[in-house]
């Protein structure tokens, strides 16, 4: 018995158009309601939430939105004595939240606000002897992990203080049969983590390693009759994986092997047309973690209505383009 595609339905009643004065009013209002639940139980994704926002906001046009002195200021608090960053104030420094906050001083140009030295000393402190990376003293490794610590030595132009061979031979030993990488060795196959592995050889520029065609098809396999994608075999869509999956095929020149409007069609329709934002799928409740990954995958796909996306960074091309960061793109 043949098993059943899971997947959502389009109705014409959803939205076919882009609500980009919606989406800026939501993003620029989400963060002055402290007092809601939502806003109050997410707290432990704080520092990479003003991220996700902050970057939404500048794809729109829109940087300014958010109060630039405050977010500085919350990000200086964040930094821990060992370099780190965490969530929030008063929570443990990880990797993940480091990345986020070099990301918004990035855009904000203010890199200079905090001590780079015990930034790069933490995250020095991470990278394992097999070239893995932990995310924080608690020791778990994964590629999320990795990718997060070469995308921040590469933003503050110091990959030479990590060894960098060892980090490529792990991520390349998280390779699988079917081309794509899982967070450890022997891990399932994720696109989340193809994302993360692919930006990594990206930045490093050891792209040649890739088997892109194999892994092509099976990132092209995620899109679902809904025309939206998810991130492995028998799960729903996700609006999410307009970033994770799309970024991963611009990144190895197989993007147009999706079904382009077909997926832009799922993107629009997983918009709320009256508070503004993006859901993971039409009907649910919109975030501001699916509203940057929405408007990355239009970009993605060309809408230009928003700025050019990065396909390894997640933030403006423009950007990336001034402060001369290089990423290796293959073509097919």
């Amino acid at each position: 018995m043949a098993a059943l595609i899971k997947d959502v339905e389009l109705t014409d009643k959803l939205p076919t158009k882009l609500f980009l004065g919606k989406h800026c009013d939501y993003i620029s209002a989400y963060g002055k309601k402290k007092d809601d639940y939502e806003y109050c139980i997410t707290e432990y994704l704080r520092l990479s939430g003003i991220y996700w926002g902050l970057t939404a906001l500048d794809l729109m046009g829109q940087i300014d939105k958010l109060d630039k002195e405050s977010v500085i200021d919350f990000i200086k608090n964040c930094q821990h004595k060992c370099g780190g960053f965490s969530s929030s104030i008063g929570h443990d420094p990880h990797i993940l939240y480091t990345l986020s906050a070099l990301q918004i001083l990035t855009m904000y140009d203010a890199l200079g606000v905090i001590d780079i030295e015990k930034t790069v000393s933490f995250i020095k402190s991470l990278q394992q002897e097999d070239g893995s990376f932990i995310g924080d003293k608690w020791g778990e490794v994964d590629t999320r992990f990795t990718f997060c610590c070469v995308a921040s030595l590469a933003l503050l132009n110091r990959l030479n203080e990590v060894n960098i061979d060892k980090a490529v031979e792990f991520v390349l030993s998280c390779m699988n049969f079917d081309g794509g990488f899982g967070c450890r060795p022997g891990s399932e196959t994720h696109a989340g983590q193809i994302y993360c592995c692919l930006g990594i050889l990206s930045i490093t520029q050891q792209l040649h390693h890739v088997k892109a065609d194999l892994l092509g098809w099976w990132l092209c396999e995620r899109q679902l009759p809904s025309g939206g994608l998810n991130g492995r075999p028998e799960k729903l869509p996700d609006v999410c994986y307009s970033w994770w999956v799309l970024a991963s095929l611009k990144i190895i020149g197989r993007i147009h092997w999706i079904d382009k409007d077909k997926l832009s069609r799922f993107i629009l329709a997983s918009q709320d047309e009256e508070t503004g934002g993006f859901a993971d799928r039409p009907g649910d409740m919109v975030d501001p973690f699916h509203t940057v990954f929405g408007l990355a995958g239009l970009s993605l796909l060309g809408d230009e209505t928003i700025k050019e996306v990065n396909p390894v960074f997640c933030m403006s091309q423009d950007l990336i383009k001034k402060i001369g960061l290089k990423v290796q793109l293959l073509k097919m």
